[in-house]
């Protein structure tokens, strides 16, 4: 695995993502790294499903490991792993897409392997569940084992937010204090800073060749064209899944009484 892994850093330059590359998919808040670190200092990714944007799986992925370096940019010297906070409110069936989850899963486990330490998934409703079942399959042990599912009126809530996170940074969608919502405009501000720091790092540990910049110069290229074919290496391989079942069972849950919203999910 670490050699395809190493192969598709090649092939794919994640490295050298632009902000300009990804703006499109960046501008609902659909995905992001918070200013706040938790209480382990690890990075934080806010996901709200609610909020996407595109139906273009090569472009959400592309986002995604955008996201991803910039997450491990700014992970301090002594840690290597992020948290994810993945808000439900609003969730619909219309943002599943199993496609790209599988897509996720194969980017996250072939080529970031041990970089979550936890996922938070806050207020899942009920129909989600058909659909974690079929996900959890594509998911290793170890990575199923750091999922969570948070309920904002379970009593435990508050107390286990407030044992990762300091409540006046965290937002108040998660029970914290932080009233601040996401504006792309000043988003795109720190990234673009970051995006030079991370440029400046990286030609500081890269050969000056002459053989690298033209390769450097042709993978811009590339990442500006979002329809581009990425090549990935050697894939997980992932179990057949039967779509139409999983979306009738959730659209089930999801017409019943309460709409799908009440209950809990088992995990």
């Amino acid at each position: 695995m670490l050699e395809a892994s190493l192969i598709w850093r090649m092939n794919y330059k994640p490295e050298e993502i632009r902000w300009e590359h990804v703006a499109a998919e960046a501008a609902t808040g659909k995905l992001y790294r918070s200013s706040f670190l938790d209480k382990q200092g690890r990075s934080v990714l806010v996901m709200r499903p609610r909020c996407q944007n595109s139906k273009s799986t090569r472009a959400q992925i592309k986002y995604l490991v955008y996201c991803m370096e910039n997450a491990i940019f700014h992970l301090p010297p002594e840690q290597e792993q992020m948290v994810w906070l993945i808000d439900f409110h609003g969730f619909s069936m219309s943002n599943i897409s199993l496609k790209t989850t599988k897509e996720t899963a194969h980017v996250l486990q072939d080529h970031y392997p041990e970089r979550l330490g936890l996922a938070i998934l806050y207020n899942p409703p009920k129909f989600f569940e058909p659909f974690w079942k079929v996900v959890k399959p594509f998911l290793e042990p170890k990575t199923t084992s750091k999922v969570k599912f948070i309920y904002s009126d379970d009593p435990t809530t508050k107390s286990y937010m407030e044992s990762l996170f300091y409540i006046d940074k965290l937002e108040s969608s998660f029970g914290g204090r932080n009233l601040a919502k996401f504006d792309v405009r000043t988003y795109a501000i720190r990234m673009k800073d970051d995006d030079a720091k991370r440029l400046a790092s990286h030609n500081g540990e890269s050969s000056t060749s002459s053989v690298s910049g033209q390769a450097s110069t042709g993978s811009e290229s590339n990442h500006a064209n979002t329809d581009s074919e990425d090549s990935d290496g050697d894939k997980t391989q992932f179990p057949e899944i039967n779509e139409e079942e999983m979306l009738a069972e959730a659209h089930k849950i999801a017409t019943s009484d309460g709409g799908g919203t009440g209950g809990r999910i088992e995990h």
